[in-house]
């Protein structure tokens, strides 16, 4: 019987990531293929790669052959709106800008109000509108370049691309989508729609597309790779990132559906911040001070270590000497969460400012940047 669960709609219990690679065809992003990228960007990798979080791929390979033979490569990424954004969703969007940085590549950011309005059916598509409004603003508080950048909403660019959408819509069968999405005979026609355009950025240039996510969202790709080839374009390439765990413990990933003490949004002021880490966070601690300080602490299973760990200290040295330091019980389960408190608390409110200075740049973005008028002026066939 399996003892986890990894699919586009549920994560649950503890993951084997290396099972997962086996079971999904996929590609351990090894020491060789980190060298080549790090060579590559000229410069030190991402913490988030360096420390295995991304540990997984599809044809990275093939993106570092085009970009050392000039050819190079886009990425593309994307967002369903919802109410309010957890650090969790971030992952994605910050390997994302990383890469836009270090290769100077186009970004291109779908915003899926479509799916969003024909999934849920509590929300009216002005609830719907006002959602991607303030999802876009966390995108741009990411520091992605502008000019650089397409962010679109799949309502308002239909009719840039509709024949293209139509040509892939035809490669694709209704028992496809259901396999992927999970679809059956109560699912409304609209959402049989969605798959199709979800491939379309993939094509928006003629070169290999890169898209940074976590691996349970890999099987939605798997549709762009079987019909890409047939449109003339390039299988997308992808890298996979793990899950950020819940507050509660290491098992599962953290989720706006599931409760709201289990997952820090970027809306979470520092009270809230202290209130949830304090009271949530599992701890890797001793039972009593005393044992605490004799045989140490499990930071393998300390909430607060691995969130650091993952997106929240970026020094080796500094996060090496703590892992020590709470392996050795100098570092008391309180004061491993008070770091993450103040760590948590400066990064959003870094993020809070940038996020504020949002609303002036959207128009770039969206219409009037460098790459947002280009894509405006072009009709996909």
């Amino acid at each position: 019987m399996e003892d986890f669960k990894v699919t586009p709609w549920e994560v649950s219990g503890k993951v084997d990531y290396d099972k997962l690679i086996r079971e999904f065809g996929t590609q351990r992003i090894d020491a060789m293929l980190k060298q080549r990228l790090a060579t590559a960007c000229s410069g030190k990798l991402h913490p988030m790669i360096s420390r295995n979080f991304f540990f997984s791929h599809r044809d990275l390979n093939l993106i570092l052959n085009d970009y050392e033979k000039g050819r190079g490569f886009f990425l593309y990424t994307g967002r369903k709106p919802s109410k309010g954004m957890h650090i969790g969703h971030l992952v994605s969007m910050v390997m994302t800008k990383w890469m836009q940085e270090k290769f100077k590549t186009n970004v291109y950011i779908e915003i899926t109000d479509d799916e969003g309005f024909l999934h849920r059916k509590e929300d009216s598509w002005k609830d719907i509108q006002e959602a991607a409004h303030d999802n876009i603003l966390d995108i741009i508080a990411v520091g992605f370049d502008p000019e650089k950048t397409f962010i679109f909403k799949d309502s308002e660019y239909i009719g840039n691309l509709y024949p293209m959408l139509l040509r892939a819509a035809r490669k694709i069968t209704g028992s496809t989508i259901k396999a992927v999405f999970g679809f059956n005979d109560s699912t409304n026609i609209g959402l049989s729609m969605y798959p199709a355009y979800q491939t379309m950025p993939t094509f928006f240039e003629k070169k290999r597309c890169l898209i940074p996510c976590g691996i349970d969202q890999d099987n939605y790709w798997r549709i762009q790779r079987d019909i890409a080839e047939g449109m003339g374009y390039y299988k997308t390439a992808a890298i996979h990132s793990a899950f950020i765990p819940p507050l509660q413990g290491i098992e599962g990933k953290m989720s706006s559906s599931g409760a709201k003490e289990a997952a820090i949004f970027l809306t979470d002021d520092e009270k809230t911040v202290k209130k949830k880490i304090n009271k949530y966070a599992f701890s890797g601690g001793r039972a009593t001070l005393e044992e605490h300080r004799k045989l140490g602490g499990n930071p393998d299973v300390d909430i607060s270590y691995q969130w650091m760990k993952i997106l929240f200290e970026p020094d080796d040295e500094k996060l090496a000497q703590i892992e020590s330091d709470y392996r050795a019980g100098k570092i008391l389960s309180g004061e491993m969460k008070q770091m993450l408190i103040e760590r948590v608390n400066d990064y959003l409110e870094i993020h809070r400012k940038q996020r504020a200075n949002a609303e002036k740049t959207i128009e770039k973005f969206m219409y009037k940047g460098k790459l947002a008028k280009e894509m405006w002026s072009k009709k996909y066939e």
